[in-house]
């Protein structure tokens, strides 16, 4: 998910050179966090194998990680906007380290629950505040700094499949105490960044004042902001439940339909999430030329005809077709942050965590209803239908076009 939206139209460091050190420090963590946070989805063919859990509960689990980041990444980004704070970063990523411990020793579905609630809590304090670093160390270079530090959260994801491949299946589910070592690294780095963070705030505390009056002083939301942000939300509803059917399900599916071991599975999972992350990095620039409001439309519509097919396919054009949905349909993650940003400027943390955040949790009530769905009509079944889900991009024809919502900035 690109976080470019997050950016403020100044950068605080907008005089001076860009920081590449902290840039590439905070991106390695981005990468380290996120490919933490993937190890629980990726654990899924393994815990459905050892200890039994039907898919209703695996969609729990998913429910419980990406739920508190969702619920807590707004807060977060909303108190930020106002006093940011540097030690929350390895604070956070200490409960990470917690989490992902006890998931490599959980003995019941409540342990596992309750390790990847920690597991969320850390990676909801992580993106707010690593955004607000990227920022910071941005110099004149703002999309090329964001760009850095988002290529590490992609990163994180789509190793994924990997984690499952390379760990995780040799090694059970002890594999996952493994990531306790890449959370002390990541904590260790943080406390680094900390404190180059808390520098930054002390040389220029003025800023903070001026930004933090900027969004007291902003109006309220006109109607037609609100009821573009809730067609806004509603594509990132259909968006994101279908990537949530995917990369929960999709591996079980290509088992039982293609008769693949857990290894060959993960590489259809791999497929589908890097060809997203290339997708995610070229969307903004892509949205720069040819329009935001354009560039979600297509990304929606454009992925139907694969989406509806990639069931019925044999493997080799299933994997070629996965391919091309995930980059297609995840060119419109960091385009429907900035139309959102723009709609509602002054508010950077709040409206970023509200969208990003939202993500997480429409894929945590996904996980639970597909979940569900799968148990009930069959996992062939539910996969079929879920191919259905990107035709709700129609609504994206509504939004108001880009100039209409400069136009509509220039009035407020």
């Amino acid at each position: 998910m690109s976080q470019q939206a997050v950016l403020p139209q100044r950068a605080p460091n907008a005089s001076g050179s860009t920081m590449y050190k902290i840039l590439f420090i905070i991106g390695l963590c981005h990468l380290l966090n996120d490919a933490i946070q993937a190890v629980v989805p990726a654990m899924f063919p393994i815990l459905e194998k050892s200890m039994g859990l039907s898919y209703t509960q695996l969609g729990i689990i998913a429910f419980s990680l990406n739920m508190v980041s969702s619920v807590m990444q707004p807060i977060v980004g909303f108190v930020t906007d106002k006093r940011p704070m540097p030690f929350a970063l390895p604070i956070g990523l200490s409960f990470t380290l917690v989490g992902i411990l006890g998931l490599g020793f959980a003995s019941s579905f409540g342990l596992i629950v309750l390790s990847v609630l920690f597991i969320g809590l850390g990676s909801a304090v992580f993106h707010p505040e690593g955004s607000r670093v990227a920022y910071m160390a941005a110099g004149n270079r703002r999309g090329l700094a964001q760009s850095i530090y988002q290529v590490g959260g992609n990163t994180g994801q789509a190793l994924a499949p990997l984690i499952t491949a390379l760990i995780l299946v040799p090694l059970g589910q002890i594999g996952a105490s493994w990531f306790t070592v890449v959370a002390a690294l990541a904590v260790i780095l943080l406390v680094y960044i900390a404190n180059w963070y808390n520098q930054r705030l002390v040389v220029s505390p003025d800023r903070i004042k001026k930004n933090k009056s900027s969004v007291e002083n902003k109006k309220g939301l006109t109607k037609e902001v609100k009821n573009t942000l809730v067609l806004i939300l509603l594509l990132i509803f259909a968006r994101t439940w279908y990537t949530s059917g995917i990369t929960n399900f999709y591996t079980f599916y290509a088992i039982k339909e293609y008769s693949l071991a857990i290894k060959q599975s993960q590489l259809f999972l791999f497929a589908f999430l890097v060809s997203g992350a290339v997708g995610t990095f070229f969307g903004g620039p892509l949205s720069d030329r040819f329009g935001k409001k354009t560039i979600i439309s297509f990304s929606m519509l454009a992925t139907v005809p694969f989406s509806i097919i990639i069931p019925y396919s044999p493997p080799t054009l299933a994997f070629i077709f996965l391919i091309i949905t995930g980059f297609i349909l995840m060119t419109s993650f960091s385009v429907t942050v900035v139309y959102a940003q723009e709609l509602v400027p002054g508010k950077i943390g709040t409206m970023s965590g509200l969208t990003v955040g939202l993500a997480f949790g429409m894929g945590a009530i996904g996980s639970v209803g597909l979940g569900y769905i799968a148990d009930w009509i069959g996992l062939q079944s539910m996969i079929k239908w879920l191919g259905v889900l990107p035709l709700l991009g129609l609504i994206a024809f509504l939004l108001p076009s880009d100039k209409k919502v400069w136009e509509w900035n220039k009035q407020h």
